[in-house]
């Protein structure tokens, strides 16, 4: 952590506290009167910074990351608010992460991203900063980057999508383009309706519009205390989007002014209140991975077996997809996460403290649910537990996890033989096979996926269905593997096996033909084999195939830690 290289920021002098960027501009030495002149060759007088806090405006603006396409606009409206206010907003760009367009995934440079953050808040003269972000991995790179460096920080992500209408069905990516990619492989759709599909499925700016890692993120935002009360769900196409995008950038000043940082908000209690929400809400089993990243870049310890606790005592009341029936869009119009929470206080730490200066408590008094289809009463909830659990046993000695609120209720205790992929290209190459060995009631296995193996634990656990089982209408099995899922996928699925195969994990001993048997009510994950027999196969098991051997992919596969403590780089933890 670079926490240290911050400190000036709260040194006081007589009752008043020198700005850090004082430091960059007001230094004896030739660097001090060249700044300045860097500020005048951009138009600014000296009017325009004199006495006022610097507001760097962290944007993750991409044509290559569509979800974060629209983020210039927010990123203006933010610096209406910081002049509003009496500060000097400077925007600058870091690293965007788009799981569109990157291979073999954007979780694979969510690390390299969070340095690029935390070194260019570091570096530069910055009192406070505002950050933007939207798609699944740029939300937590922005926040782990910002905690390490903790200078005062408030997030704004872009929003979901507006809702999408195909032939009369109101759908949102890509639960739904996953869902129908099912039917035109099994023949129930034609290629002409999967390209009349694809014209309609995204309508507007923002990211996916279902409650997937994007949208989850920015509920953990909310949760956490670090984003303003509605940053998750006004739709990014609706103007108070912007207004909310203005308002933090008010906010960051009175944060500055107050050197109120994100090591006073982001708390035990804090995380706890993220998890339960989580929960509730049905999001995405990523958040689990993104929050004990950043709870150890602030050196809090989230174990998996803390977000297990917590799903048993938290009902689902947000009946969202890819978990229920709506869209975003409507989670919005319900009350979105203050409205969840206010439901959820007697299970919250009502106390901690958050962005608006204000705790949870007072932040979430005056929500209302204003569709009760939409945002359930904890009396009458989706589902009793949270929409998550964690598995432990001889297949995952160090957890795994399942989104059991996405699930098939009859799956959720399964026994059946295991059918193994030994990578994704297997997998890709034989799954459509119609001399295919498989059955409805088998266990599909896919491994050398995880954060080694993959590299980067890509989106790969949202196994494809084999077709011929397709085409008999099974829409649902048992799914296992160290890769990750897309907040926006549905079924039974086990991801995040920990230890992964690549590292020696007991996934690596699976053969076909073996028992699986999975008890989610017991938190059970278990192969079916003698103990001796996994160690033999292990010990007996063929080299892992050779990783990279130069630049960032080798730092990452020599540093990147497994999928119950977050996958961040071990130099970088707390």
């Amino acid at each position: 952590m670079s926490t240290g290289l911050l400190g000036s920021a709260g040194v006081k002098s007589e009752g008043k506290r020198r700005l850090r960027s004082r430091e960059w501009l007001d230094t004896p030495e030739l660097y001090g009167w060249l700044r300045r002149a860097a500020f005048k060759a951009q138009g600014f007088s000296e009017l325009a910074y004199e006495g006022r806090p610097i507001i760097g405006v962290c944007n993750s603006w991409s044509e290559l990351t569509h979800c974060n396409a629209h983020l210039r606009d927010l990123a203006a409206a933010v610096k209406r608010g910081v002049w509003q206010a009496g500060g000097f907003p400077l925007e600058f760009p870091v690293m965007s992460l788009g799981e569109y367009f990157m291979r073999p995934t954007a979780m694979l440079y969510r690390n390299l991203m969070s340095m690029d953050v935390e070194e260019s808040i570091v570096s530069n003269p910055l009192d406070g900063v505002v950050l933007l972000g939207g798609c699944d991995k740029t939300t937590p790179a922005l926040l782990m980057g910002a905690a390490s460096a903790d200078a005062p920080a408030i997030l704004v992500t872009g929003g979901p999508q507006l809702k999408a209408s195909w032939r009369g069905e109101e759908l949102g990516t890509c639960t739904d383009c996953r869902r129908y990619e099912q039917e035109l492989r099994a023949g129930r759709i034609t290629g002409a309706d999967w390209a009349d599909l694809q014209d309609n499925i995204i309508r507007s700016p923002g990211h996916c519009g279902v409650m997937g890692t994007a949208s989850t993120m920015g509920a953990m935002g909310e949760a956490l205390g670090i984003a303003l009360p509605g940053n998750a769900a006004i739709p990014a196409a609706d103007p108070r989007r912007a207004r909310l995008a203005e308002a933090a950038g008010r906010r960051i000043v009175a944060l500055v002014e107050r050197d109120l940082r994100p090591s006073a908000i982001l708390t035990r209690g804090a995380f706890e209140n993220a998890i339960r929400t989580l929960h509730a809400i049905g999001g995405s089993a990523n958040a689990i991975i993104h929050l004990c990243a950043l709870a150890g870049r602030v050196g809090v310890d989230l174990p998996l077996r803390l977000f297990d606790a917590l799903s048993r005592t938290t009902p689902v009341v947000a009946d969202v997809k890819p978990s229920g029936k709506y869209l975003m869009e409507d989670f919005h119009n319900a009350g979105g996460v203050p409205a969840v929470q206010r439901g959820l206080l007697p299970l919250l730490r009502g106390d901690v403290l958050t962005v608006t200066g204000r705790s949870l408590r007072e932040n979430v008094a005056g929500a209302e649910v204003y569709d009760r289809a939409v945002i359930r009463p904890a009396g009458d909830p989706v589902s009793s537990e949270g929409g998550l659990a964690v598995l432990t046993g001889s297949l995952a000695p160090n957890g795994a996890v399942i989104k059991s609120s996405a699930a098939s209720p009859g799956l959720l205790g399964h026994s059946g033989r295991a059918l193994v992929f030994e990578d994704h290209d297997d997998l890709t190459r034989r799954i459509d096979d119609p001399d295919l060995d498989v059955r409805p009631d088998d266990v599909l296995v896919m491994r050398n996926a995880g954060p080694v193996g993959g590299p980067g634990m890509p989106e790969w656990g949202f196994l494809p269905l084999p077709k011929k089982l397709l085409e008999r209408g099974v829409r649902d099995m048992v799914r296992v593997s160290d890769a990750r899922m897309s907040g926006t996928a549905f079924g039974t699925v086990v991801v995040h096996v920990s230890p992964e195969s690549a590292t020696g994990g007991p996934l690596g001993a699976v053969r076909s033909g073996d028992v699986i048997e999975m008890d989610v009510p017991r938190r059970r994950l278990d192969l079916k084999v003698e103990d001796r027999e996994i160690q033999r196969r292990l010990e007996e098991a063929p080299p892992a195939k050779p990783g990279p051997t130069r630049g960032y992919g080798l730092l990452f596969s020599r540093h990147v830690t497994q999928a119950h403590e977050g996958c961040d780089f071990d130099f970088l933890v707390a």
